[in-house]
């Protein structure tokens, strides 16, 4: 019988916070799918350790914690991966025919810019809109850090896409989602 307590308070917990968990993801790693198996790997790890979970005071902060460790090193992973394949097949600078200047930078492309601690505190501060305290809690960090992380982070994003736009593109996106 406490297993099968246990077994529906997972589901529930899986049923209210799956979408959320793989918004996250996708504003982490700009990748839908990958988002997707980041929140299903995050989830796993957590039904694997529920009956300690269960009692935590703040599971979902735990959640975003994995959430955000997985998407890091899968990052990292990509970036060694990416690194690995251009010393395979470098070859000498292909001249241009012009410059290629994009005349608009999606806040998707700008955050991916971001250092992961920056971009992860302004996603979880700005799209998510969690105070500082759980932002701190889910990536286990200080208060202090989340400020200063998130104070960095909007202010590269606007410098990369001017003004007060990021911010306003943020809120969009939580609006719209």
């Amino acid at each position: 019988m406490v297993h099968e307590d246990a077994s529906a308070e997972f589901h529930d917990f899986f049923e209210r916070h799956y979408a959320g968990l793989a918004r996250f993801a996708h504003l982490l790693t700009g990748e839908a799918d990958e988002a997707d198996d980041l929140a299903a790997d995050a989830l796993v790890a957590l039904w694997q350790r529920w009956d300690r979970l269960r009692q935590a005071e703040h599971p979902l902060a735990y959640a975003r914690g994995v959430v955000a460790n997985l998407a890091r090193s899968r990052i990292r992973s990509a970036v060694r991966e990416r690194r690995r394949i251009t010393l395979f097949w470098s070859r000498g600078a292909e001249p241009s025919d012009g410059t290629d200047v994009a005349a608009v930078v999606d806040v998707r492309t700008a955050l991916a810019r971001l250092p992961f601690r920056k971009r992860a505190c302004v996603v979880l501060r700005h799209a998510l809109d969690l105070s500082e305290k759980d932002t701190a809690a889910a990536l286990g960090i200080s208060v202090g850090t989340v400020k200063s992380q998130t104070s960095k982070g909007m202010a590269e994003l606007e410098r990369m896409l001017g003004s007060s736009e990021a911010a306003r593109e943020l809120s969009a996106g939580r609006r719209s989602r």
